[in-house]
């Protein structure tokens, strides 16, 4: 079939067959906004082949335009492949862009410091007190479960934590 289409002719089947050329892009690379450049771009492609054409006419015009989008979507998908090669690689790229989780020495010896003097305040502590703050706050105990072990209300577990914990608090705010 040869067809003789001049610019508004084009433009009127590209239209009409929009959706199915998304649809067929889509189908490639996988990517809805990426297949809707793709159609964009084949429209483009199509009209620079039309205006190339000395005698303006197109054979299979609507098989052109699939065969256009076709190319452009295994383009795409190409070059996502190369993409994701050179962010992923084989893992040692990314995982060197990533920064590390565990702190570095200066942060790992100010913990340390930190912790024992935890420890002095809270060997400071009265025994309900200690127990109580480790019950809560390491165990994960409530106030109920604390109160039953060391035999005292839920108000009185609840005043020895915060009581512990503002102590702890104060011990490590003088830096002892």
């Amino acid at each position: 079939m040869v067809a003789t289409l001049c610019d508004n002719e084009l433009l009127t089947v590209f239209i009409a067959r929009r959706h199915e050329l998304v649809k067929y892009a889509r189908a490639i690379v996988g990517d809805q906004a990426l297949a809707e450049d793709i159609v964009q771009d084949a429209y483009f492609r199509l009209e620079r082949a039309q205006q190339v054409k000395l005698d303006a006419k197109l054979d299979e015009p609507v098989g052109y335009i699939f065969r256009i989008v076709r190319n452009l979507a295994i383009d795409g998908r190409r070059r996502i492949g190369r993409e994701n090669a050179l962010i992923h690689g084989d893992g040692t790229a990314s995982a060197e862009m990533v920064a590390e989780d565990t702190p570095d020495p200066e942060e790992k010896a100010i913990a340390r410091g930190e912790l024992r003097l935890l420890e002095k305040a809270l060997a400071e502590l009265p025994e309900k007190s200690r127990i109580a703050l480790e019950m809560h706050r390491f165990g994960g105990c409530k106030y109920a479960e604390i109160a039953q072990r060391l035999d005292v209300s839920i108000g009185t577990a609840h005043s020895l934590v915060v009581d512990a914990i503002e102590h702890c608090k104060l011990f490590l705010a003088k830096g002892r």
